[in-house]
């Protein structure tokens, strides 16, 4: 049998299937939205074109033949093939919807991305969201993830990408810390307080500054090491010391008075700090459900305040006194 004559055949396939399954032409063709005799000729045609008989006919019932049980099964194949070119096509559709499976710095996570899932999922009421709260980097094929935002300075090779926030940290103590120890002028000062550090790598303690083209590296100390950014920012509040702290951890403490920045003339050049991206394996039609998300944290994202906003307010206050 021809190419073509098999696929002007594929309707007249899909037809007998749904007979058998139904075991009566009126049922079959009540489904398909035909007539029982439409059906019963598109079945006839098939039987005529594969030049064997397909079902005994009775007037209680149908029963397949010998060769009517195989050409169903293959007919199924066709029938199933089609049903799921049609889920695919569903899946495409223009209006997200589906699971969109992230994963995303812990303390990022929570802070950032966390904080606008309700609006997110009111927005799209199809989509569904599974976030990963990883500070390990996954790989979005073999750990099964659509997307993944991570800290760097520019996407991984193999992957695209959206920048979405600069994460940066800064350094700060409790007003009271600083009246019973001092206020540090210079970087150098630090080696004389108690630092408050992540503790995983030994360039933790190792503390970088920037001013004006300048790089100042200070080895610090203290007696509390944490590798959660909360538990540090706790630590900070509790007056134990000093400490590296990301801006979206620090922000409503410093709006509220509680702490202050340290050396605030000098940028705080963290291991991990730079920018927030959005990344996905490369493709040229992203599924609506991913650029929905995508395009949402940006959006949002787009709104959070940043270290750089504070400070140049904060300039231009003092400008103003």
């Amino acid at each position: 049998m021809s190419t073509n004559k098999a696929v002007a055949l594929m309707a007249d396939m899909v037809t007998f299937v749904k007979v058998v399954e139904t075991g009566s032409f009126s049922e079959a063709a009540r489904q398909l939205g035909a007539t029982p005799s439409a059906t019963s000729r598109s079945v006839a045609r098939l039987e005529k074109a594969l030049g064997i008989r397909l079902l005994q006919r009775s007037t209680r019932k149908l029963r397949l033949s010998d060769l009517g049980q195989e050409v169903f099964q293959r007919c199924s194949d066709v029938s199933s093939a089609a049903q799921s070119v049609m889920s695919i096509s569903h899946q495409l559709s223009p209006e997200p919807q589906g699971l969109v499976r992230v994963s995303v710095p812990k303390a990022v996570g929570r802070a950032l991305i966390h904080p606008h899932v309700a609006d997110f999922l009111a927005r799209y009421p199809k989509v569904d969201l599974l976030l990963r709260f990883e500070d390990r980097q996954l790989d979005l094929i073999d750990d099964e993830i659509d997307l993944a935002i991570r800290i760097s300075d520019h996407p991984a090779p193999g992957l695209m990408g959206r920048p979405l926030i600069s994460i940066d940290h800064l350094l700060c103590a409790s007003p009271h810390y600083l009246a019973t120890r001092g206020t540090p002028a210079q970087p150098q000062d630090l080696r004389e307080h108690d630092c408050i550090y992540l503790g995983e790598e030994p360039g933790d303690a190792r503390w970088k500054l920037q001013r004006q083209g300048k790089t100042v590296s200070v080895n610090v100390r203290g007696r509390y090491a944490v590798n959660h950014t909360g538990a540090r920012l706790d630590a900070v509040l509790n007056h134990l010391g000093i400490g590296s702290l990301p801006y979206f951890t620090a922000k409503e403490a410093l709006q509220q008075g509680r702490i202050v920045q340290v050396l605030p003339d000098w940028n705080f050049q963290s291991n991990y700090g730079g920018q927030a991206w959005v990344l996905y394996a490369p493709t040229r039609h992203l599924p609506p459900k991913l650029t929905a998300f995508i395009g949402f944290m940006a959006e949002r994202l787009a709104k959070e305040p940043t270290l750089s906003e504070r400070l140049r307010s904060t300039q231009a206050v003092a400008a103003q006194s």
